[in-house]
């Protein structure tokens, strides 16, 4: 049975603005913390549309991992969901929304994601990858709402 991750917030800026930064994959680095060792193996500039790949490289408790992407929905200026193809998890779809909102535009995040190797990948996710989860999109809240503060203040 796969989990669930949901996030949202809402920045100051325009919709447009915010999808404009997340179809362009060199700024999933600047919101990854840097404990991850997030890296895109794809070359840049990647053009973001239905059926783009991705290959990153990531370390998770220090093991470096290949992990590949597809975008399966591509909608410019309202979602986009990536799905894992290859990599750490049995599942990862994660689904990003904008619309407007008071303020700004609000982003939802909502991640499906299960583990492999059935019950131990349970223990393994209630020992460390919910919390390790937590943590990477506790940072990447803050992250983001850093950067679109700053350029407001622009």
């Amino acid at each position: 049975m796969p989990y669930r991750l949901e996030r949202e917030q809402v920045v100051p800026r325009p919709v447009g603005e915010v999808f404009e930064f997340f179809s362009k994959a060199e700024n999933l680095e600047r919101i990854t913390p840097p404990w991850l060792g997030f890296e895109i193996r794809t070359p840049l500039p990647i053009a973001m549309t239905e059926g783009a790949l991705i290959d990153y490289r990531i370390k998770l408790l220090g093991v470096p991992m290949k992990w590949r992407t597809r975008i399966d929905v591509w909608e410019p200026g309202v979602r986009f969901v990536d799905r894992q193809l290859s990599g750490p998890y049995a599942l990862w779809h994660h689904l990003h929304a904008f619309e407007e909102a008071p303020g700004g535009t609000r982003m939802r995040d909502v991640v499906d994601y299960d583990l492999p190797l059935g019950p131990l990948g349970s223990i393994a996710h209630v020992a460390f990858v919910k919390r390790q989860l937590t943590t990477i999109f506790d940072y990447r809240y803050r992250t983001i709402e850093r950067l679109f503060a700053r350029a407001e203040a622009a």
